[in-house]
């Protein structure tokens, strides 16, 4: 086993040698209640939203049949079912707002909906999954056309109210919060709503998943890949200023934003032989040109990365229903692959599982410059009982297999390990074993928002 401590720690390159060579942590892998996940549910929530003939932002929001209105009631309604089979475990909330814009040429009322998971010990730490409820056709501010939004982005509603059937019949030490978010193809707004609700209610954010487009395997020009999904996080953090471009500038830490890392600790939570499912890191805050509503959580400072599928089907989001010289065109239900999205269900629902377990990571700083030696520390957090140190060349895509060590103390030094030719980070571990992503020993490479200064 990697070496335990509570003494402050001198650890020598050949004992780190060894120890990069024992056996790893407690390996991440999909929890048993992962595989409860439904296919068959999964589809019949799209058909479901489907259903509704178009859920644009601008469509009505009193007619109990079409439009968002009726969508967003229904998913409200899944909500509850869920609580109640939980013996009312989730609170429901229902924030909103009025936003005019661009593509909301009238005050148009913005609603999420959201189910909050508290949990038993620290509720305030928090982890999100979320999708977009809102479709729309070739016209953003076409508010009448069917838009059936199978995929773009009733897969990712599906998954999140999925999510909320398996793991509300859980308990969790810290919270897990649902949304189903409204406004996104008009600008975000859902996404926005729901990160400033949470810097309202003081949450600590540890995670932000957000899905959308994750239920096709099948590209616009047929090429298939039903075995990986996109990753996409942040390089420089959203919340960055000045003063931290210049001590990444000195010190580094461009590829190392909370985000990065997030996304890094889920490419090694599946495992693919089993699962059938592979995380492919895109590191870029969205696909070329767009964008998805966790950009307003890395705005504020709080982890988080985007879920989407390997391949897009360009033919079958944001266009109008319609067939010409033979092609299909529109985000319909037949283009789907239902197995595909139960896969990316699995994965989120072993992440928000894992973290919900998890403290968070430690707030770490290293001191290296000029010396023969490195010495990291760290910040306590609570639910923690031990803590990984991890260290990787500068040159590295990721985090080694195993930490360097193990240690109950929040202070390491490593004698004749030259910082300048690597970079350092820390986890922190719970009693069960449940580990927290790596936080980087870097200027902005904290979990929480940067503190202003």
């Amino acid at each position: 086993m990697f070496p335990l401590t509570s003494r402050k720690i001198s650890f020598t390159l050949r004992d780190m040698t060894r120890a990069l060579l024992a056996l790893p942590l407690m390996a991440l892998a999909l929890p048993l209640h992962a595989q409860e996940v439904s296919p068959q549910r999964l589809k019949a929530d799209v058909e479901t939203l489907v259903g509704f003939g178009t859920r644009h932002t601008m469509s009505s929001p009193t007619d109990p049949k079409r439009g968002i209105g009726a969508a967003r009631a229904w998913a409200k309604a899944q909500f509850e079912a869920s609580s109640a089979a939980c013996g009312q475990c989730l609170a429901i909330v229902t924030p909103e707002t009025t936003v005019t814009g661009e593509r909301l040429p009238t005050p148009t009322r913005i609603v999420d909906v959201v189910a909050i998971q508290r949990g038993s010990e620290r509720p305030n730490e928090v982890v999100i999954v979320a999708g977009h409820i809102d479709s729309r056709v070739s016209d953003v501010m076409n508010a009448t056309a069917d838009a059936p939004g199978a995929n773009d982005d009733g897969s990712g509603t599906a998954l999140v109210l999925e999510a909320a059937r398996v793991l509300s019949k859980r308990k969790f030490p810290t919270t897990i919060v649902y949304a189903v978010l409204s406004g996104e193809e008009q600008g975000l707004y859902g996404g926005k709503l729901l990160a400033e609700y949470a810097k309202a209610q003081g949450w600590t954010v540890k995670a932000m998943f957000n899905n959308d487009i994750v239920g096709n395997s099948r590209g616009s020009d047929g090429l298939v890949d039903d075995t990986h999904v996109r990753v996409f996080s942040e390089g420089p953090r959203g919340d960055g200023d000045a003063a931290l471009a210049r001590a990444q500038r000195a010190i580094g830490g461009e590829n190392d934003s909370p985000s990065r890392n997030l996304s890094r600790w889920l490419a090694g939570l599946s495992d693919p032989a089993r699962t059938g499912l592979a995380v492919r890191q895109v590191w870029r805050a969205d696909r070329m040109g767009r964008g998805g509503d966790h950009l307003p959580f890395e705005a504020l400072g709080y982890p988080a990365v985007r879920f989407s599928v390997a391949v897009e089907n360009y033919d079958r989001q944001h266009q109008d229903l319609r067939t010409e010289q033979g092609r299909a065109y529109g985000d319909t239900i037949e283009a789907m692959d239902f197995a595909y999205l139960a896969k990316v269900t699995r994965l989120n629902v072993a992440g928000l599982a894992a973290l919900a377990r998890a403290p968070l990571p430690p707030v770490a700083t290293v001191k290296a410059a000029v010396q023969t030696f490195t010495e990291v520390s760290w910040k306590p957090v609570p639910g923690a009982v031990r803590y990984a140190l991890w260290q990787r060349r500068t040159d590295a895509p990721g985090w080694p297999v195993k930490p360097v060590l193990q240690t109950t103390q929040t202070q390491v030094t490593l004698p004749g390990v030259r910082g300048d030719d690597w970079f350092f980070g820390v986890s922190a571990i719970a009693a069960d074993g449940s580990a927290s992503p790596v936080a980087s020993a870097v200027p902005g490479g904290g979990f929480g928002p940067q503190e202003q200064r």
